[in-house]
């Protein structure tokens, strides 16, 4: 397989090439209401790993050129540990369920932030929180 090509998951069936890689399943089936090459996926099918004590990072998809999707999920009275920079690019945060902090204000559930390049930030949630994290750049 070849850098640009990735692993995907067909439903119930063996892993097939696809142009971005995740934990998702790839639509290969050509003309099908446009969605050829849709990669798809559920938070639950999504990998777990503890980044800090009461912080998960479940990767949803990653793109060939590094773009990223993700869910974070942090627990009750969780912090991060140290400074979040955003680097190499920004990074898009939607606020699914709970109270998002920033380690400057609190976000509840539906807002969205965005985060330029260099920016940094604390993230933390006294009640808890799940996070859609998206990095355009990787």
């Amino acid at each position: 397989m070849s850098e640009t090509e990735t692993t995907a998951r067909t439903a119930g069936g063996p892993a097939v090439a696809g142009g971005a890689q995740g934990t998702g399943r790839e639509r290969d089936a050509p003309g099908v209401g446009g969605t050829a090459g849709y990669v798809w996926t559920t938070v639950d099918d999504a990998p777990v790993r503890e980044l800090f004590p009461g912080i998960r990072i479940r990767p949803l998809w990653t793109g060939a050129d590094g773009a990223k999707a993700q869910v974070l999920e942090m627990d009750a009275g969780s912090r991060w540990d140290g400074v979040d920079v955003h680097a190499p690019g920004p990074e898009e945060v939607f606020v699914v369920s709970g109270t998002f902090h920033d380690g400057d204000r609190e976000h509840p559930a539906g807002s969205f932030l965005h985060a330029p390049a260099g920016s940094w930030h604390v993230p933390q949630s006294a009640v808890g929180c799940t996070l859609f994290v998206f990095y355009p750049e990787g």
